[in-house]
């Protein structure tokens, strides 16, 4: 799939993605605008407003977290696919948060913001890809269920604030998927879907990736206005996140992402 010919930065391609409502049209649009960037066809240029909300397709209805339905123990069939099928929608909305970053602030950033974050958006498109196709190969699909709506309200939270933004979605949303991934993988396991637990080995590796270019991006963004980070970082959460940041938590692959226990220990409960 190719961009259409009109776009020509990478500010209108963002807003490609963001508009574009189909999820295998939306994974397909990222995969484009991830190759036209390497390839050179776009130019550094952010001419394009992000969309307050990413188009939705009209499956998986979206409920507030608090009303979503309890999913059971992992060991039944239909249990294992409403957490892949939560994944996967996680997965489908981090493409939307990684080009609505770029989109949004790529402007106040140098050139290799945007090469990191093309690449985040590529990653989560295919990590969408193969939980959609997992959830398929177990006689599902994603829409089939209900998912909430959590993680737009934290961009809707963070739009006017690079640095909120990057200290809320990776360094606190993505983070905490790396403290409960290892769980997750080891209760499939357990239930002899090794399938999945391979899955979920694979994103949480690159996961561990896109927590670090957001501390690494945080870090040069509070270095320029003169702030230190780990008491920013503190001082944005308790703003913007709703919610506690609460333990365990997976210190050596936080650390492994340069977010250490300097930021998080003095707001963990």
């Amino acid at each position: 799939m190719s961009l259409p010919a009109e776009i020509e930065s990478v500010g209108s391609a963002c807003a490609h993605v963001l508009a574009t409502a189909d999820p295998l049209a939306k994974l397909m649009a990222a995969r484009a605008v991830a190759r036209a960037w390497r390839l050179g066809c776009l130019t550094h240029r952010f001419d394009a407003a992000m969309p307050d909300r990413p188009a939705r397709p009209d499956a998986p209805q979206l409920l507030p977290p608090n009303q979503m339905p309890k999913r059971g123990r992992i060991g039944s069939d239909r249990a294992r696919a409403a957490m892949i099928h939560a994944l996967a929608h996680i997965e489908f909305v981090a493409i939307d948060l990684a080009f609505d970053l770029i989109g949004r602030f790529g402007a106040e950033f140098p050139r290799a913001f945007v090469d990191d974050w093309v690449r985040v958006g590529a990653e989560e498109a295919m990590h969408f890809a193969m939980l959609d196709r997992r959830l398929q190969q177990m006689g599902s699909r994603y829409g089939d269920l209900p998912a909430h709506d959590g993680l737009w309200q934290a961009a809707s939270e963070t739009a006017h604030d690079a640095m909120a933004r990057l200290a809320i979605v990776p360094m606190v949303l993505e983070a905490r998927a790396l403290d409960i991934t290892p769980a997750t993988i080891q209760r499939f396991e357990g239930a002899g879907d090794l399938r999945t637990a391979r899955i979920l080995q694979r994103i949480m590796t690159d996961e561990i990736r896109h927590v670090s270019a957001g501390t690494t991006w945080f870090g040069y963004a509070t270095s320029r206005a003169g702030l230190a980070p780990e008491n920013h970082y503190q001082i944005l959460v308790k703003r913007h996140f709703r919610g506690a940041l609460k333990p365990p938590f997976n210190d050596s692959a936080r650390r492994q992402a340069g977010l250490t226990l300097e930021f998080y220990s003095a707001l963990a409960q």
